[in-house]
């Protein structure tokens, strides 16, 4: 009896020093270890619960005894401890339901907070998000929140202590990883922001180009601040060229000079910009505020070309970017940051004096040379201005023309040229359709061919697709292009080349601008049929396989020109591409007209050709060619041409394989289907291959389709 009181006793006690520590954490200032004591006293109270239920289910029996058992009076301890978890379980009930209550009030506050930060309102954000914070301390959202607008006010240490919190909350929180990586390389701890950006790699490889991007702006940043101090120890050494460089930039910021005054020192500045110090020198005394805030030097760049001073004035300027820019991503990028570079950049490129195009179309080859350089011009220069800049750089005829598209060429292959082409694709369309107007007797042909298949690569996504295609003049601006280089097909081949290339990726695109245009491009597609070009043969063959499906019109029109008998040459003389383009184009036309199967049967006697590509690797082959098959196979008598070969066993094999295109299987059940009704002896033949369960198996892939 004494041993059970014992035992009772410390498991009181026990018990009394558990909930006295869950109380003590529940009332923590630390969200996670107040949130992890909320959910043991749940825990432990659930399990209060059970044994509750399972004491009141046990029966105690004593057969000797004549009057029932009374139970045992509860000692003083054993109330209390009961008292006292029930008022825990009510303490923890009314939090959780407080906890739900203040989420709602945590969510407005934080929708309140980010409608300031947008309007760039930081300081009532941060109290928008502290408030949230004192209603739910554990909410990580309003911690990342709260740092990033620390980061943009400049509080940079308190917002790597909110990206701690926030951590605390999550400790895969990418968000918290990246603000603080962002604010340790405003504080300049380079290896600690290199740790934050790949944490989030590590928890997120999906996100690994911006992570990319980011470890690039941390090493731009170190080696930066390595430059300056080491042209700072130069300067303070009392190296020459250094003190040169700072006497210099304090007399060009004198006002109000003549720009020759600007014009001459600029110059002489640009001579001294031979090494990285001298660039980082530039860079620290302020040198491209010096001198693109002077007024006499933008009043030079808003009227140049009226007057000889202001392009002189223009050039130097322009040479003096390129020189302290050589070599300095650092100085590119506050160059290219600068408020006023977005508009004026472009705006020197299309000026039309030469002088200037030339220096600022060096200025951005040199700019674009890597990654980061391009990655600058498309997120703060004006890209309309500029593409519109660029293209008409056409109108020279020498390298200028090449150095231009070059450039235009390098951008459109960066994700965020492309993302932003899409989005302002309406603006830039007359520009392009402008190039596609132009005459290739007097245009520079490798740039516009090049021009052209900068185009068929943006056409390539279908949203830019769709809206080229939508556009009547753009389209005409095609065909026109493609008469005049049909004149001379030799001299204009590779324009001839890209312009199908474009055009291919247009016809994709259903429904045409019309019917007359789709019957227009088959015309001239099938007059280029007859070029000794393997490429433009091949295009035209791609262009024409995509408009045919578009009208029986048009498909008769090109029976009558004979593309029957062109499309099996391209097969017999081979090549997967070509031959793709060739059957697709022979499955529409015998799918449509019983004179083009029977030319296929004349031309393709016992189907040698079409025989050869059922055994491809090529899925796109298999499919069309087994349709188009099986469309021949519906003129009397020439099913029994096949009976001495293992035609069967072929299509039995591919309408039962597992080809990851289902029209494989489709066209190949269809043909072996009208090849079995046409000719009863290959259903005999069927039978014995048990192959019906194959055939009803694609009846039902037809059905579903």
């Amino acid at each position: 009896m004494a041993d059970n009181q014992e035992k009772d006793l410390q498991k009181f006690l026990k018990n009394v020093d558990e909930i006295t520590t869950l109380i003590q954490e529940m009332n923590s200032d630390d969200p996670v270890v107040q949130e992890k004591a909320i959910l043991k006293t749940e825990k432990r109270l659930l399990l209060t619960e059970e044994d509750q239920e399972e004491d009141g289910c046990r029966t105690t029996l004593n057969k000797t005894m004549i009057s029932p058992p009374q139970a045992p009076a509860k000692n003083a301890d054993e109330i209390n401890s009961e008292a006292f978890l029930a008022s825990v379980e009510k303490d923890a009930k009314e939090r959780a339901k407080r906890r739900r209550e203040n989420r709602v009030l945590a969510d407005a506050l934080k929708e309140k907070g980010n409608e300031a930060f947008v309007r760039g309102n930081y300081e009532t954000a941060i109290l928008c998000y502290s408030e949230g914070l004192e209603k739910l301390k554990d909410m990580k959202v309003l911690y990342t929140n709260r740092a990033q607008a620390y980061i943009k006010l400049g509080d940079y240490q308190k917002a790597v202590v909110d990206c701690d919190w926030a951590l605390k909350c999550d400790e895969k929180c990418t968000k918290a990883y990246f603000h603080m990586g962002k604010a340790h390389l405003a504080l300049k701890n380079y290896s600690v922001s290199r740790e934050c950006f790949q944490k989030i790699l590590e928890i997120n490889p999906q996100l690994q180009t911006q992570v990319k991007g980011y470890l690039n702006q941390v090493d731009l940043r170190e080696k930066a601040d390595l430059q300056e101090k080491e042209a700072h120890e130069l300067l303070d050494s009392g190296k020459n060229t250094a003190i040169t460089t700072k006497n210099l930039l304090e007399t060009l910021s004198k006002p109000d000079q003549n720009p020759l005054f600007y014009a001459g020192g600029i110059e002489i500045l640009t001579e001294m910009m031979k090494d990285c110090t001298e660039r980082t020198l530039f860079r620290t005394h302020n040198g491209f505020s010096i001198i693109s805030g002077n007024e006499v030097i933008r009043r030079c760049f808003s009227t140049a070309g009226k007057d000889t001073v202001e392009e002189t004035v223009c050039v130097s300027v322009l040479r003096l970017w390129q020189a302290v820019c050589s070599g300095n991503e650092e100085n590119q990028r506050l160059l290219v940051t600068r408020p006023d570079s977005g508009r004026l950049l472009p705006s020197l490129l299309a000026l039309g004096v030469l002088t200037i195009q030339e220096q600022c179309l060096a200025l951005l080859l040199q700019l674009a040379q890597r990654e980061s350089g391009r990655n600058l011009i498309i997120s703060h220069l004006d890209l309309t201005r500029l593409l519109g800049a660029l293209v008409s750089f056409l109108e020279f005829s020498d390298k200028k023309a090449n150095s231009a598209m070059g450039l235009l060429t390098d951008l459109a292959l960066e994700e965020g040229f492309q993302v932003w082409f899409q989005a302002n694709l309406p603006d830039v369309l007359p520009a392009l359709t402008g190039v596609l107007k132009r005459d290739p007797k007097v245009t520079n042909p490798s740039a516009l061919s090049q021009c052209i298949a900068i185009m068929g690569n943006l056409s390539a996504e279908a949203a830019a697709r769709r809206q080229m295609s939508a556009s009547e003049e753009f389209g005409d601006a095609c065909l026109g292009l493609m008469a005049q280089c049909e004149e001379d097909a030799d001299l204009f081949r590779d324009i001839l080349y890209m312009l199908l290339g474009l055009l291919m990726n247009l016809c994709l695109q259903s429904p045409f601008v019309s019917e007359v245009w789709a019957m227009e491009v088959s015309r001239r597609c099938m007059s280029l049929l007859n070029s000794q070009d393997g490429g433009i043969l091949t295009r035209a063959a791609g262009v024409l396989s995509r408009t045919l499906s578009s009208s029986l019109k048009i498909v008769e029109e090109a029976l009558r020109a004979g593309v029957v008998k062109k499309m099996i040459k391209f097969l017999r003389a081979g090549g997967q591409t070509a031959s793709r383009y060739a059957v697709k184009t022979l499955a529409i036309c015998t799918n449509s007209y019983h004179e083009a199967r029977e030319e296929v049967i004349r031309l393709d006697k016992k189907f040698l050709v079409l025989m050869t590509l059922l055994s491809s690797e090529d899925e796109v082959l298999v499919g069309n060619a087994a349709l188009c098959l099986g469309n021949c196979m519906e003129v009397p008598q020439v099913a029994s041409t096949l009976l001495k070969t293992d035609i069967v066993q072929v299509l039995l094999k591919l309408a039962g394989g597992d080809a990851q295109k289902t029209a494989v299987q489709l066209n190949a059940g269809i043909a072996l289907g009208k090849l079995c009704t046409a000719e009863p002896r290959f259903a005999a033949q069927l039978r014995e291959l048990h192959g019906m369960e194959i055939l009803n198996s694609t009846v039902k892939h037809i059905k579903d389709s």
